[in-house]
């Protein structure tokens, strides 16, 4: 119920914040403490029972695992929504586009430059979170945190390119629909990865702490799951919005 009435709570201070109203910023500030409190509670008691109180038996393990799949899905159909908007207009570009897409006058990013290199990044640091995977089973506690250092670092350097990108980019999300399909996209899927990467300092941490076993290691499981999921969707993303539906001015 807090974390419902937190997400309602930042919902309406989003809203009001947009469109200027005084208490858009506290009503937003406070709704997002308050979830930050709720998800620092509620997983601190999954993590306490599933390694202090022994709770997560086999049983309770393959519920969290359908838990986590589903929740991925309802992420998939998240993203299938910005790429159907952009496929819609794309392939239907209106007069007010000039009938082009990209629309006429709107210079876009080249897909050779940044975000070449960080689709290499982020396939590189999922070959590192798999390959602290195979640490974790083979009982290798350095190599697997080694792995997630690495994982850890390179997803670091990915969120810095993507703002440099953004900083550097000659259009914005006010540009029409263009600008908000490729924003939002790419936008969310930053936000993704920095909760990914969360995700994966918090694992590091509880690996440290010699929360997970060869057995019994579904909170590191969930991690590398998310992170092959945001990995496959910056793939579509590259392929789609950057080097199909985009080109580039020399």
């Amino acid at each position: 119920m807090v974390g419902a009435f937190s997400a309602l709570m930042l919902t309406m201070g989003t809203a009001l914040y947009m469109h200027e109203y005084t208490t858009g910023l506290s009503t937003l500030t406070y709704g997002f403490i308050f979830i930050l409190v709720t998800m620092f509670v509620w997983w601190s008691d999954i993590i306490r029972e599933g390694t202090i109180e022994g709770q997560h038996t086999f049983f309770v393990q393959n519920g969290l695992r359908y838990g986590v799949i589903l929740f991925i899905v309802s992420e998939i159909m998240f993203f299938f929504a910005f790429f159907w908007g952009f496929f819609h207009s794309s392939f239907n570009p209106v007069a007010e586009l000039g009938n082009t897409w990209p629309p006429q006058n709107l210079i876009t990013l080249s897909p050779w430059e940044v975000p070449l290199l960080n689709t290499l990044i982020l396939l590189t640091s999922g070959a590192s979170v798999t390959y602290a995977h195979h640490a974790i089973v083979a009982r290798n506690k350095e190599e697997a945190i080694f792995g997630l250092l690495i994982t850890v670092f390179l997803a670091s350097i990915f969120t810095a390119f993507q703002g440099y990108e953004y900083v550097t980019a000659l259009f914005t999300i006010s540009d029409g629909v263009y600008g908000s399909a490729f924003y939002m996209a790419t936008g969310f899927h930053g936000f993704h990865v920095l909760v990914g990467t969360i995700f994966l300092i918090i694992c590091t941490f509880r690996l440290y702490l010699n929360h997970f076993s060869d057995t019994h290691h579904f909170g590191f499981e969930a991690a590398a799951w998310y992170w092959h999921f945001v990995d496959a969707v910056w793939i579509f993303l590259f392929i789609a919005i950057y080097w199909w539906g985009s080109y580039y001015y020399y």
